[in-house]
């Protein structure tokens, strides 16, 4: 082990690699943050040309229908009134696998959906859980790097999973859902989704709400058990997009009822967990959902490459109405996301038909740049202020301000909040049958006693542990139980020892 000193590409030394720099303990990120810059910025370009995370996935067209007034809460003009249809184009994929990597990992399934809205593109980027593992983006290309191929194995290495996750608690709940029955899907049809950020709505009198994006699928959820996924699959590594390119050639059209949980402006404060932190959930019994529309899938792009491969989401783009919170994780993704978009696909990403708006006209003084495709201003001036007609700025606000609480730092969770990275777990786990807690055990263990180190093994088995004494001991027998058996040289044998994801 080094005692090497952790530094910036520069080398100057890093004081904090756990906590963004915010206006306060749970304030905005702060764009002088340069170590946090510098990080994601570099992780944006590891790889070329295909996606870092979310590689692997398949892109639908369709429709999203309101159903259910909500114009008290927002003034986003394609939520305006009931019957109103807006087009969309959504794309569900894995998170951490490669292009050629099997689509029915256990892995979270990232669930975005772009809507052409009259007021421009508004992009929901969003997963399959309500919750993700980690709160602060400056961790995010650590925990993708456990995830991805060890630099010199060239393979996910349990040491490298369990590792980061012994000395990170705050994933001990995102880990019990992905070891869960819901890590793997049966198929894309069969899930829900979630916007699992925080967002802000605000209606036409400028009061604002935070509130969670819900999509309850109405097909009913259906997962792929590790002890079958050999039989229905038949290893095909494109399993899931055939089956939902197949279900939409065939008329049979899936749906998703969104729904949102909204809490005042004035309850979060005192909430009893932080509402912006991205490793819990608001209990519905305190915010019960209301229902907003229908989402319906009912076409497959005609060009895979023009459409899946090309389409870019970012959270960045909200229309009136909507906005950000201090969700640190979201904060973090409105940079992170346009980053990427403009390394992988150009920065002219924004003229590609999936991603330009579809039912907004667009009026701007970005000009140039590689793959510029569109009239590119044609001979109109490209500054503002200008005197000759040009677009100008609206002077209003797409949302409120978000308040902001003490002096510039590096901040970890609130204390108030205890740090509690473990009861919401634990409640997880109660709330799931004794079939789906076997095959929670079984998926975790078969996953860590691919470990070559004790301590590391002991340290995952206590996060367990402290979620729910029966849930950690339960881990603890299996693993040591697998453990103890001799290794199989099939590597089919145990697919419950698939890793994170």
């Amino acid at each position: 082990m080094t005692d090497a000193r952790l530094t910036t590409a520069a080398g100057t030394p890093v004081a904090d690699n756990q906590n963004s720099q915010t206006a306060g303990p749970n304030g905005p990120i702060l764009l002088q943050d340069h170590h946090l810059i510098e990080k994601l910025a570099h992780f944006n370009r590891e790889r070329i040309p295909e996606r870092i995370v979310h590689a692997v996935g398949s892109g639908m067209h369709g429709e999203f229908v309101v159903t259910h007034d909500v114009t008290q809460y927002t003034r986003a003009a394609f939520l305006s009134e009931i019957g109103k249809t807006t087009e969309v184009f959504a794309r569900f994929s894995t998170v951490a696998g490669s292009q050629g990597a099997p689509d029915t990992a256990r892995d979270p399934r990232g669930f975005s959906v772009k809507f052409y809205t009259e007021e421009g593109n508004y992009d929901l980027v969003g997963n399959n859980t309500p919750i993700f593992f980690i709160r602060d983006p400056l961790k995010f290309p650590d925990f993708i790097h456990t995830q991805k191929p060890d630099p010199r194995t060239k393979v996910q290495e349990p040491d490298n999973v369990w590792d980061f996750f012994g000395l990170s608690p705050e994933l001990t709940h995102q880990f019990t859902w992905l070891f869960g029955d819901r890590g793997r899907p049966a198929t894309l049809r069969h899930m829900d989704g979630f916007g699992s950020h925080t967002f802000q709505w605000v209606n036409g009198e400028g009061k604002g709400v935070w509130i969670k994006y819900h999509f309850k699928c109405n097909q009913g959820i259906q997962n792929l058990h590790d002890d079958e996924l050999l039989e229905v699959t038949e290893g095909n590594p494109e399993y899931h997009l055939n089956d939902m390119r197949d279900a939409l050639d065939r008329g049979e059209f899936p749906s998703w009822t969104l729904k949102v949980q909204i809490m005042p402006f004035e309850d979060a404060p005192t909430y009893k967990v932080n509402p912006f932190d991205l490793t819990k959930v608001w209990s519905q019994k305190d915010y019960p959902l209301h229902q907003v529309g229908v989402l319906t899938l009912n076409k497959w792009p005609d060009n895979f490459f023009v459409n899946t491969e090309q389409v870019a989401f970012n959270p960045a783009h909200f229309v009136p109405g909507i906005g950000p919170s201090p969700d640190k994780m979201l904060q973090g993704r409105l940079f992170g996301y346009g980053d990427a978009h403009r390394y992988r696909v150009g920065i002219n990403h924004f003229q590609i038909p999936v991603n330009a708006p579809h039912s907004a006209p667009v009026n701007n003084h970005l000009r140039d740049g590689a793959a510029a495709v569109s009239t590119n201003g044609a001979g109109t001036k490209n500054y503002e202020p200008n005197s000759f007609g040009g677009p100008s700025e609206t002077g209003e606000a797409l949302y409120t301000g978000i308040n902001t609480d003490g002096p510039a730092g590096s901040y970890p969770a609130e204390h108030r909040y205890a740090n509690d990275d473990f009861s919401q777990a634990g409640d997880l786990y109660r709330l799931i049958d004794e079939d789906s807690k076997t095959r929670l055990v079984n998926a975790l263990a078969g996953s860590i006693s691919g470990v070559s180190r004790q301590d590391i093994v002991d340290r995952a088995v206590a996060h367990f542990a402290k979620a729910d004494a029966e849930y950690g001991a339960r881990v603890a027998a299996k693993v040591a139980e697998l453990r103890a058996l001799p290794a199989s040289n099939d590597p089919a044998a145990d697919p419950a020892a698939v890793l994170v994801p």
